[in-house]
């Protein structure tokens, strides 16, 4: 495995990367991590209106897989959900990721979910 050299490098092929993009580049993670982050405990129809275009089903099968790998946690007493710890640690990484795109956005192109100017 190659390993990062220091803050902010990193160098090559690591499965741990490989399984944190695949996690939150599944359809609709980033959108419900970040419905979780800014409001701390949602329910699910109030997470599934926030992110126009998410069906239930998908919803239910992104919050069990976030839940498994403890990013997300089911609150029974409350009826919903809340952001972890480790969930919350993933917003400035979504918020850098948001900026990225929004800086190369003209060479990156029209993507779904992303209006042409």
């Amino acid at each position: 495995m190659t390993q990062a050299t220091g803050p902010g490098s990193y160098t090559g092929y690591c499965p741990q990367v490989q399984f944190a993009a695949e996690l939150i580049g599944r359809r609709w993670t980033a959108a419900i991590i970040g419905v979780l982050t800014d409001l701390g405990h949602a329910r699910f129809r109030d997470i599934r209106c926030r992110v126009p275009g998410l069906s239930d089903r998908l919803l239910a099968d992104r919050l069990e897989e976030l839940e498994a790998v403890g990013v997300v946690a089911q609150c029974p007493e409350a009826i919903g959900y809340s952001i972890t710890e480790k969930g919350r640690e993933l917003g400035p990484i979504l918020c850098q990721l948001a900026a990225w795109s929004d800086r190369w956005s003209t060479e990156l192109g029209e993507r779904p979910g992303r209006k042409s100017t």
